[in-house]
């Protein structure tokens, strides 16, 4: 079943009448790679909570970015006559896993007959929106244990390693790892976190295993257009990096961002993202540390899109001059209940438009609601297409109108544009 879309967050920067339809062909130097689907995915189409959204199955095959050469990619083909290249870009919040959430992955992975953690489930109402993006970007929040253990939650977290593979198949592309958690588990859990993404096919920026990878910009190739995501951290809650390695995880500041981003257009790319975990936790306005940044980094020719995380609620989206600041998306995936907005979530989704040889901007932005459903069985739903579904139960109906709402009011509280849901 195809997933209804969200109204228009309309924020046409350009004085563009029509968007264009992303061309179905990708470039020549991007690779198609089929997910083969295990068993339990033919089985089990659907894992949302009854009445919550409609049952989406699995794509056969996806697009994947590819990593991209160390030089520039071959010359672009003709172009004369033809509408202005676009892409798309999806990006989420938190991905948290509280203890909670590992108890839902293992009585998912024994209901689906699987050993161990799944965490397929919880996350499959949003597949088919985070899939059909042509770069899907998440925040990985905390490090990665070994497949059986030991595992903890707050302050410290190790979570299950098999969430990789989950982010993979839900779509996503790359992730940002640089956080407050980062280096909860130490130097060895860095290390382990950028296997399992390794592992898994998932590009990952933020976090390093050297200093040659730390200097080395991550760029994807997405629909033949070079993209790099840049990954930064304000805070590792007083933890220390070991003496010799400072390389371990990045910290946030104007200086480092600007030098990354201008090695990553050097290494050729045309469009450059930067994921940063910064603000104050539980507010919905941005902090003036967060508000002072975005100006300095978005004021560089070197950026073009400014991504937040931390604060587990959701904060306005902004444009600043031509281009756009996301302060925070707020919570994808956590078991937080300390207010109704630790549930909020957005995927931001923002439209890119060449807007000459080697220039893009986002000419589009949305911001598509999600809230987290904690009830036996935990599960994130994708607002939208839980309110096109007139099977949703009365009590969910009404409280994924309340989060669309404050969804809403949250996203425009800096004079942006508010969520449209039709």
């Amino acid at each position: 079943m195809a997933v209804p879309r969200i109204g228009r967050l309309a924020a046409v920067v350009a004085a563009v009448a029509v968007v264009a339809t992303p061309a179905a062909v990708m470039g020549a130097d991007t690779a198609t790679r089929s997910r083969a689907e295990p068993a339990w995915v033919a089985a089990n189409p659907s894992w949302v909570p009854a009445g919550a959204a409609p049952d989406s199955p699995a794509p056969a095959a996806s697009r994947r970015p590819t990593a991209s050469p160390s030089r520039a990619s071959a010359a672009e083909p003709e172009r004369t006559g033809r509408a202005p290249r676009q892409l798309t870009v999806i990006a989420s919040g938190d991905v948290l896993l509280h203890e909670a959430l590992h108890r839902q992955a293992q009585r998912d992975a024994r209901a689906a007959g699987v050993r161990g953690y799944l965490f397929d489930p919880i996350f499959a109402a949003v597949r088919p929106v985070v899939s059909e993006a042509d770069l899907a970007i998440c925040h990985l929040e905390t490090p990665l244990g070994e497949p059986d253990g030991p595992f903890t939650g707050y302050p410290r977290f190790v979570v299950p390693p098999q969430i990789a593979a989950t982010l993979a198949r839900t779509g996503y592309d790359t992730c940002s790892t640089a956080s407050n958690h980062t280096i909860d588990d130490g130097e060895q859990g860095v290390y382990r976190t950028l296997d399992a993404l390794d592992a898994a096919g998932l590009r990952h920026a933020g976090s390093h295993r050297s200093a040659a990878e730390a200097a080395t910009p991550t760029i994807l190739t997405v629909r033949g257009v070079r993209v790099a995501h840049l990954s930064y951290t304000f805070s590792l809650n007083g933890l220390r990096r070991p003496a010799d390695k400072p390389w371990l995880v990045n910290d946030l500041r104007a200086d480092a961002v600007l030098a990354e981003a201008r090695r990553a257009r050097a290494a050729g790319a045309q469009i450059v993202i930067a994921s940063l975990h910064w603000g104050t936790e539980y507010q919905q306005r941005p902090n003036s540390m967060q508000v002072n940044l975005a100006r300095t980094l978005l004021a560089s020719p070197d950026i073009d899109l400014i991504l937040g995380h931390h604060a587990h609620v959701v904060q306005p989206f902004e444009r600043i001059g031509d281009k756009w600041v996301v302060y925070g998306m707020g919570n994808h995936v956590a078991w937080q209940h300390q207010s109704d907005v630790t549930r909020d979530g957005v995927l931001a989704r923002m439209t890119f438009r060449e807007v000459g040889p080697g220039r893009w901007r986002v000419v589009r932005a949305e911001a598509l609601p999600t809230w987290m459903h904690l009830s036996n069985p935990a599960r994130l739903v994708y607002v939208p297409a839980a309110l096109a579904d007139p099977s949703v139960r009365p009590p969910v109906r009404a409280a994924c109108l309340a989060a669309r709402a404050r969804i809403a009011a949250a996203v425009a509280a800096r004079g942006g544009p508010a969520v449209e849901i039709p």
